[in-house]
């Protein structure tokens, strides 16, 4: 078997996984907003956004509350599963108008033109079973849609987590413990996604009973110079 083919056997069936974990567990992370959600709508306010992308939305909590906010909001996930919640829940919250969902697989390109948004979120989600290869590709990918002067902010598990190496090892930091499989991130591998942005801001935090040891990373596309 191939790198690439272990890589997707592994995703796969992680993708598996959230599908029965929010089939059996409807709207599992509650209705009210995350709390870097809450800092990323701020920040998007700031910077004059209107179109927002969150990669890995889930059930919905972080996208409804974007547009509630007033934000226009494409929330994508790998879960049809998940997204079918969203869309019950954006109904009941009366912001249907302002939320499109679309089932997609970060390990894909992006299915937006270029510089076509405004903003992009994603909680947890370049943490999740990817190598570090598709990180990069990702994060490249993320970069196209954006507009120039657009806004990244992304959450993910760190190396001082409690769970790092912890549990089944897949190699290039990816552990997988009760059933999660995570890429912990090196301070290193943060800095090599914004080699070609402007770094605002590495905030850690943590979240969780565990609890869970994360960064809150912004990010943004430089704007075209005007010289």
């Amino acid at each position: 078997m191939s790198e690439r083919e272990r890589e997707q056997g592994l995703g796969d069936v992680q993708r598996a996984h959230w599908q029965q974990i929010y089939g059996r567990h409807p709207g599992m992370y509650g209705e009210e907003p995350s709390d870097p959600a809450i800092h990323a709508a701020a920040v998007f306010g700031t910077a004059g956004a209107r179109k927002v992308l969150e990669l890995g939305a889930g059930h919905g909590r972080d996208a409804l509350y974007f547009a509630r906010q007033g934000f226009s909001v494409l929330a994508t996930d790998f879960s049809p599963v998940g997204l079918e919640q969203l869309r019950e829940a954006a109904a009941a919250q009366d912001v249907t108008e302002r939320v499109t969902t679309a089932v997609h697989d970060v390990r894909e390109p992006l299915p937006l033109a270029d510089a076509s948004v405004d903003a992009v979120f994603a909680h947890m989600l370049l943490c999740m079973a990817l190598s570090t290869q598709e990180i990069h590709a990702l994060a490249a990918e993320v970069r196209r849609v954006l507009r120039p002067g657009g806004v990244f902010v992304y959450t993910v598990r760190h190396t001082g987590d409690a769970h790092y190496q912890a549990g089944a090892g897949h190699g290039d930091d990816i552990w997988e413990h009760g059933g999660f499989a995570v890429h912990f991130f090196s301070r290193d591998l943060v800095d090599a996604l914004a080699g070609s942005w402007t770094l605002v801001e590495v905030a850690a935090f943590e979240e969780g009973g565990l609890p869970r040891r994360l960064w809150r990373v912004t990010q943004t596309v430089p704007s075209v110079s005007t010289a």
